[in-house]
């Protein structure tokens, strides 16, 4: 696992808000949900809606286009949609965010 600072503590956002960033080439849905900061994918593997257009339901994500729902705990998608998103694991530290990425083989033998 590799971690990256994704923002300042006065940059998380605000609770009950979903916010899109750029984190390691990568962008970043967060969500700030019961005061816990979730991180996934940006986009719905479905139909490609921006998640940050999306809102949150009974700790499910909701794609604003087609309303596909994902869970913010597993990235499984609803019983029969048959897909899932990225659920990227978050630290709070005393100065920020940080989001974890798993390395591939790839990067470890080259990095």
């Amino acid at each position: 696992m590799k971690w990256f600072k994704a923002l300042n503590n006065n940059q998380i956002p605000r609770p009950d808000t979903i916010k899109t960033i750029e984190v390691a080439g990568k962008q970043i849905c967060l969500i700030n949900i019961d005061n816990k900061i979730i991180a996934t994918q940006s986009h719905c593997p479905h139909a490609g809606g921006h998640f940050s257009g999306g809102w949150c339901k009974n700790g499910k994500l909701v794609c604003p286009i087609h309303r596909y729902e994902y869970s913010l705990t597993t990235g499984k998608g609803a019983e029969g949609q048959g897909d899932y998103i990225n659920i990227y694991p978050t630290e709070l530290h005393e100065d920020g965010l940080y989001i974890g990425f798993e390395e591939s083989w790839w990067s470890k033998l080259w990095g």
